[in-house]
């Protein structure tokens, strides 16, 4: 699943287009592309402004709304991620939360509302982007920071070395199809997105 994330997200953030997306939980959902940016759309201005006050491109937003919740702001997986940016309260809630200054972690009536949701997403993002500090090239960063948000860094780094900047020094020698290629090949995890 994590490699179906990364390729419509990368196909989003290029902009091909592709006809159907299809997704399997307890039911089984085929979404349009159109409906999805669409709903996607109804969104716009909360995900601008998280883009301004963030520093972060919107289209990257929309790409992880894209792949994680098909702009759905109900969407739950099976392991507790939830709304439209797919936030999973004890990890990116937590992180999110000690960043503001905030004890504990967001509640779910709080990450279902979209507003919260995108800019809370957001500003894991830009957490994301300060721990992959030192990747050069924007494309490949856009990529690593979308795998990021799915995986983790952590995950992401362990697939190049051990060591932290021997991983960056070794991500910084491939172009976007490289990297693209070699994280389609490496990563290791099932993730269902929708349930």
């Amino acid at each position: 699943m994590t490699s179906i994330i990364l390729i419509i997200s990368m196909i989003f953030l290029t902009g091909y287009s592709f006809v159907n997306i299809e997704r399997y939980s307890k039911i089984h959902y085929v979404l349009n592309k159109h409906i999805i940016e669409k709903s996607i759309h109804y969104w716009n201005n909360f995900i601008n402004d998280s883009a301004r006050k963030y520093n972060i491109e919107n289209k990257l937003i929309k790409s992880i709304i894209y792949a994680e919740s098909s702009g759905n702001p109900y969407a739950k997986s099976n392991s507790n991620a939830i709304g439209l940016m797919q936030i999973k309260p004890s990890s990116a809630g937590v992180e999110i939360y000690r960043l503001n200054g905030k004890k504990g972690q967001p509640s779910i009536q709080e990450l279902y509302n979209p507003k919260i949701n995108i800019d809370m997403g957001t500003a894991y993002i830009r957490l994301l982007q300060k721990k992959l500090f030192g990747i050069r090239n924007k494309d490949v960063m856009k990529y690593a920071m979308i795998v990021s948000y799915v995986n983790g860094v952590s995950a992401l780094l362990k697939i190049f070395s051990k060591n932290r900047q021997e991983a960056i020094s070794i991500i910084n020698t491939m172009t976007t199809k490289t990297f693209s290629e070699y994280v389609k090949k490496n990563i290791q995890q099932n993730r269902p997105l929708i349930t």
